[in-house]
């Protein structure tokens, strides 16, 4: 059971987990580029099959719109968003240009392969204000370790809870909207502890396995504005926009 932690109890035992998760797949060899995998969403050997697990989920078939991560373990995601003909909606790394589109209808089938790239995807995609931002049917993040009951670590820095925040503010995402993340097997641990903003997964796509999660976490609330501090807003415009938007001051 999932328990809600302080500031600090969480910090450290997440950080605890990234070190744990991340020297394994180094040690094993489990890891690829980029390398070393410390400090990132880790790709890891097996993440195309993992990946291509997607296409068993009836929440994939029924969308028309996806948001996947940037990170290189999810680049076969991305690329079967777009080569099963959905709208790909991509976050700028670090938030720093907000949302890419990328419609593959407005592309060659030539370049979908490149558009599922992070450069490709700004040489080819649109970035898009927060009022642009179509509904998102799916969520596809990365992670670097994950539980069973449906908790996720990421690299530390928080982007996707602020992302899915954002979203959630702009009513684009709900309760509804299903979250998948892929991993290798090694990347499950036991349960951890939570805080508030944590996103958790209803779905965990491995190598040799897909797991429904059927979390009993609770979804965070849109943004959590008395956590922003002024360097999240000025190296995320977007953070920014949505204050203005919103009202907050």
């Amino acid at each position: 059971m999932h328990r809600l932690a302080s500031s600090s109890d969480e910090t450290l035992t997440k950080r605890a987990i990234r070190k744990k998760v991340w020297d394994y797949l180094e040690k094993e060899k489990l890891a690829r580029f980029p390398r070393p995998v410390y400090n990132r969403i880790p790709n890891f050997v097996g993440s195309e099959k993992a990946g291509s697990a997607i296409r068993e989920l009836r929440e994939f078939s029924a969308a028309s719109v996806i948001k996947v991560n940037p990170d290189s373990p999810q680049a076969h995601v991305r690329l079967l968003v777009l080569e099963t003909g959905k709208t790909l909606i991509m976050p700028t790394p670090r938030l720093r240009g907000g949302f890419l589109k990328i419609d593959p209808h407005e592309i060659s089938k030539q370049m979908l392969r490149k558009a599922s790239s992070i450069s490709g995807a700004f040489s080819v995609g649109e970035r898009i204000p927060l009022s642009k931002v179509p509904e998102i049917e799916l969520i596809v993040a990365g992670s670097v370790a994950v539980s069973l009951e449906g908790g996720r670590i990421g690299k530390g820095e928080g982007y996707s809870e602020v992302e899915f925040g954002i979203l959630q503010d702009c009513g684009l995402v709900n309760d509804r909207t299903k979250i998948v993340t892929t991993v290798h097997d090694s990347q499950i641990v036991e349960a951890f502890p939570v805080e508030r903003h944590d996103i958790p997964v209803d779905y965990i796509l491995t190598p040799t396995r897909l797991i429904e999660t059927r979390t009993r976490m609770a979804r965070p609330k849109g943004i959590y504005w008395e956590l922003v501090t002024e360097e999240m807003l000025r190296k995320m415009p977007i953070l920014a926009e949505l204050r203005t938007a919103s009202g907050q001051k």
